[in-house]
């Protein structure tokens, strides 16, 4: 049977683990965070109930990687967050996408490059994010519905 244990001794830095310790390697790693938002949209020069003003419940996935640095973080998931609230979920959350997003067909397709562009931007100017290393967009993956998702993923996005 498994137990839940209480530990006996919090370990304290300089104490029972020493600051250069904190890294365990130099390797690239990706993390993951979602956030969901609601909008409304309609599609252009499409035949099929979409035509029409319907809203969705959107989740977005981030997958970014980076290194870590000397205290073993690749990115803090509370500056993912910040970079979402300000700079893109503003434009998409309780919005009318035609309306908010710039001209497009707001196609699952169209807005998951929109995204990726937004979140890409913000690691390469953010000052929050210069202490990041080697920080990129390696995929954004839209869910426009459970089972229907977009992606656009670094690769795709360089080549062309």
């Amino acid at each position: 049977m498994y137990g839940f244990r209480i530990v006996d001794k919090l370990q304290k830095i300089d104490e029972d683990i020493q600051k250069n310790q904190l890294k365990y390697h130099s390797k690239r790693v990706l993390v993951s965070k979602e956030f969901t938002f609601d909008s409304a949209h309609h599609l252009h020069c499409y035949e099929g109930k979409c035509k029409n003003l319907h809203g969705h419940t959107y989740k977005v996935i981030f997958g970014l990687s980076g290194y870590v640095d000397e205290r073993g973080l690749m990115v803090d998931f509370g500056d993912i967050k910040e970079i979402w609230k300000n700079e893109i979920e503003t434009f998409l959350d309780h919005k009318y996408l035609n309306e908010s997003l710039p001209a497009m067909n707001t196609t699952a397709e169209n807005i998951v490059v929109w995204i990726f562009e937004k979140m890409a931007e913000a690691l390469k100017t953010g000052v929050r994010c210069e202490k990041y290393i080697g920080a990129r967009v390696e995929f954004v993956r839209l869910y426009e519905t459970p089972t229907s998702y977009a992606e656009a993923r670094r690769e795709w996005m360089e080549v062309e």
